[in-house]
């Protein structure tokens, strides 16, 4: 029998992980994605609105008594909604909020678990036939598909209806990824063998017209993205047309807004802005690439760079299932969210 393992030596683990999988813009996408271990009766996961990529270098996990939490769950208490109300005060000193996902990570047996905005995944997660494209990758491992719902409690509703077996890997519909084993490293393993199978290439762009980019912007409240790969949005027809069809996934809704917002031809910004009622976060330039608002938060730069990628490894004409306007509602009148949205804008004020 192998000796066990030390919780602290695999929060220690867990940290370094997290750190890893918030370094990979494949895997995670600023403040998204989350990572939690279970012991004796506590749930240390990610706080909310923090990034995994500052796991070594900041305190972001919080304790979470899981006992009364899962009673919530079970009563279908809007408590479980506000998972603040369970932590250890004594041991969250910095009085953050645990992950709006707190309720999905509780309700999975397995000691740790790892939630990733996975880009290959949620390119196939978004096609209506997905299930399909991911069954015969995923061929020998225990996992489930779980229809969209709405992140935070109805999510950890939907993954217990749909997931028969306490499968190890949970595809979440326009969303992401989940993967739990019983220890970190093997959580890791599985993540990495997971992530080896879903993957795609994606379509290669032409690059971006920066000059013309850059003279549009001129004494605007825009400039060109933090990254240049959200340009492929714009310059790969294909991907400009995914953009159009409308949002795919929720932290783009927190992030970007509602769908993507595209220039038509000689658009100029103040024109656009007019067109559409505000000047929006991120603008999508036909065949030059992509402008953010200069205010906007990282986790907005990293939205607009996320979708390009997503976009890029969807086929041209492939059938979409995007966010219904009652799912945007659920997302933009949140109280969850608006903390995250918050704790983003108070980190851009401070950087």
């Amino acid at each position: 029998m192998s000796a066990p393992v030390s919780p602290h030596g695999e929060l220690a683990a867990l940290r370094t992980l997290s750190a890893r999988i918030g370094a990979d813009p494949l895997l995670t996408q600023g403040a998204g994605g989350n990572t939690s271990l279970k012991d004796e009766g506590t749930l240390w996961i990610k706080a909310s609105g923090t990034w995994l990529a500052h796991a070594l270098e900041r305190d972001i996990m919080v304790p979470v008594r899981i006992a009364p939490l899962l009673a919530a769950v079970d009563a279908v208490d809007p408590a479980a909604e506000r998972a603040e109300q369970f932590t250890l005060a004594a041991q969250n000193p910095s009085g953050l909020r645990p992950s709006i996902e707190t309720t999905v990570h509780a309700l999975m047996p397995q000691r740790v678990v790892l939630h990733t905005h996975c880009v290959n995944t949620i390119a196939m997660a978004v096609q209506k036939n997905c299930r399909e494209l991911i069954a015969s990758r995923l061929e020998g491992l225990n996992w489930a598909l779980v229809p969209y719902a709405r992140p935070g409690l109805p999510l950890a509703l939907a993954i217990r209806e749909h997931s028969a077996g306490h499968p190890d890997v949970l595809v979440l519909a326009n969303h992401g990824l989940v993967v739990a084993a019983d220890t970190v490293a093997d959580a890791e393993a599985l993540l990495d063998e997971v992530t080896r199978r879903l993957a795609i290439v994606p379509r290669t762009a032409p690059p971006a017209d920066t000059g013309y980019l850059k003279a549009l912007a001129e004494g605007s409240a825009y400039r060109l993205p933090a990254s240049e790969a959200a340009h492929a949005l714009a310059t790969d027809p294909h991907n400009t047309a995914i953009a159009a069809s409308g949002s795919l996934y929720p932290d783009h809704v927190i992030f970007l807004g509602e769908g993507s917002v595209i220039a038509g031809p000689s658009e100029s910004i103040d024109h656009l802005a007019a067109r559409v009622g505000a000047p929006p976060p991120a603008i999508v330039f036909p065949g030059a690439g992509v402008l953010m608002r200069e205010d906007v938060p990282p986790n907005s730069d990293a939205m607009a760079r996320c979708l390009a990628d997503v976009a890029a490894r969807i086929p041209a004409g492939a059938d979409l299932r995007v966010l219904t306007r009652e799912e945007h509602l659920q997302l933009t009148d949140w109280d969850a969210e608006k903390y995250r949205q918050a704790l983003a804008k108070a980190a851009r004020r401070s950087a």
